[in-house]
């Protein structure tokens, strides 16, 4: 398992240092191909017309589709295949209806090193689905008010995803913002990357922000601004033994359920969580056990508990380490099952609860930049906040937002 951790840590340096982009993101296109307008039928048949090194610029409009659309078309690493909006254009793909989602990738067959970039896609069922896709880039699109998920890679394994700087809003059904696997591991997505996304007003019946299911692995959930969702912000399961999820520098607050819950399998760490009507972090079992889940670095913010660890006794690999926990009218820790073998330290606690391995925190008063009901969430500390109680063993070099740690101060953001 150690090796494991040290390989995804590597994965993550490199993904970072290259702002979360596929290692294929600079090939320049061999061919460009302007698609001056026109309806939803001709865009459908110029992207079935695709080879590997084209990239397809679309002109400002809106393309109805009244069809199922599968997108089979495959570049190569060496010639990906790009579909863009032309420069400044405004580019909205919808359909009439919602009898099908609004396009699907993938679903009929393998694809691979395809990039959609800067489209709108708003209407059908699910926004965008992706069936069996491996190195798919989906980046600056705007995906908003479908009748079901916004994004979704549930039907088919999917690996080398990259979901980078989209917006999306307002699902309907089941209303995930992104529903990335399936449950039980039917489907799983590994080696993927989650990251700069916007994703808010997931309501619905269920309406988590970001999910990622049982089984799916290795993947980086990175540097997303996720709130106002029924159920949590960002939900992860475990892996399954396989690598784990690395779940870092988020921005998570206003959620009728957990802000945050990852069940196990995953490094949890310099994330900013406020006001969750549940715990602002949870994990208990699901579909699979809670172990070898490590907690390092973070601020959380809650009226209810800050904390909740449903099984988190005589587990192995459970570590809680230098985070601020603070609830104003509940627990700050809250192990319902017992807390044996778990490794405590370097933390910051204003509530109730267990204070094995904490110092007391002198209250709200060290946010400043923070209200309860999410409407400010600046969780820089206060200057006069005294949060130097890191354990060095386990001090991240960076904060929530990149800044180098010059003392040992606990919670996501050096001040």
């Amino acid at each position: 398992m150690i090796r494991l951790l040290l390989c995804l840590l590597c994965f993550t340096q490199i993904v970072h240092g290259a702002a979360y982009q596929p290692e294929w993101a600079t090939i320049a296109p061999k061919r460009v191909i302007p698609h001056a307008g026109g309806d939803g039928a001709a865009l459908v048949k110029a992207v079935e017309a695709l080879q590997p090194g084209d990239k397809l610029e679309i002109a400002a409009g809106t393309y109805s589709v009244e069809r199922m659309w599968d997108v089979r078309v495959s570049g190569t690493r060496e010639a990906p295949i790009w579909i863009t909006a032309a420069e400044g254009a405004a580019v909205i793909i919808t359909r009439p209806d919602a009898k099908q989602n609004l396009i699907n990738i993938g679903q009929g067959g393998p694809v691979a090193f395809l990039c959609l970039r800067g489209l709108e896609f708003t209407g059908g069922s699910h926004g965008v689905r992706l069936g069996k896709c491996e190195d798919v880039w989906i980046d600056q699109c705007h995906i908003h008010h479908n009748d079901g998920p916004n994004l979704t890679a549930n039907s088919g394994n999917t690996r080398r995803l990259f979901l980078t700087s989209n917006h999306l809003h307002h699902g309907g059904g089941v209303a995930e913002g992104m529903y990335l696997g399936a449950n039980n591991g039917d489907h799983i997505m590994s080696e993927s990357v989650i990251a700069l996304n916007h994703v808010h007003d997931c309501r619905g019946e269920q309406g988590d922000g970001i999910e990622v299911k049982q089984g799916s692995w290795g993947n980086l959930i990175a540097e997303n601004h996720i709130h106002d969702t029924n159920y949590p912000c960002i939900t992860v399961y475990g892996t399954a033994g396989k690598p784990v999820n690395i779940i870092e520098r988020n921005l998570c607050y206003n959620s009728g359920d957990n802000v945050m819950q990852v069940q196990g399998e995953a490094i949890v760490r310099n994330n900013v969580l406020i006001n969750g009507a549940g715990a602002g972090f949870a994990s208990t079992d699901h579909q699979g056990k809670t172990l070898n889940l490590q907690v390092i670095h973070n601020t959380i913010l809650n009226t209810a508990h800050a904390f909740r660890g449903g099984s988190w006794n005589g587990r192995e690999g459970m570590v809680l380490a230098n985070n601020i926990l603070y609830s104003l009218d509940a627990n700050a820790l809250l192990y319902a099952n017992g807390n044996a073998g778990v490794i405590s330290t370097g933390n910051v606690v204003f509530g109730d609860g267990p204070k094995d391995g904490c110092v007391k925190g002198r209250g709200f008063e060290d946010f400043p930049g923070v209200s309860l009901d999410g409407s400010k969430h600046d969780a820089t500390p206060a200057s006069d906040a005294r949060f130097e109680n890191a354990d060095a063993k386990y001090l991240l070099p960076t904060d929530f937002n990149g800044k180098p740690r010059t003392q040992n101060i606990s919670g996501a953001i050096a001040p």
